[in-house]
């Protein structure tokens, strides 16, 4: 099993989370975050006034599948949430060792 951590701009939420159930993808996680990459933040400018933002809002997506499924789960993440733009986000995967399913009990990919 493999966990695939996305970090993507807010509004492609939708888009990918459509994308995900269409691979597959039982469950999924969000979180609401902010951080910076490359671009560092950025300035903006209210009632006359620039200030600078240095964390950007993003969204956290984190799913665990199968490992058979990984390749097209990511091809999903980075076909409906790339735009191209500085910002875009970027995708981690990791490995699962074991999975439990509180209420039953289940273990490993039948707790998917």
């Amino acid at each position: 099993m493999k966990k695939i951590e996305a970090i993507i701009r807010p509004f492609k939420l939708d888009e990918v989370k459509e994308a995900l159930i269409e691979e597959g993808v039982k469950g999924l996680t969000i979180s609401e975050v902010r951080g910076y990459g490359r671009q560092k933040g950025h300035t903006e400018t209210y009632r006359g006034s620039e200030y600078r933002i240095e964390f950007v809002p993003k969204i956290k997506i984190e799913v665990v599948v199968d490992k058979e499924i990984v390749d097209r789960v990511v091809d999903a993440i980075l076909r409906t949430a790339k735009t191209g733009q500085v910002g875009d986000g970027k995708i981690f995967i990791s490995d699962i060792e074991d999975v439990v399913r509180i209420r039953t009990e289940e273990s490993g990919r039948e707790a998917l």
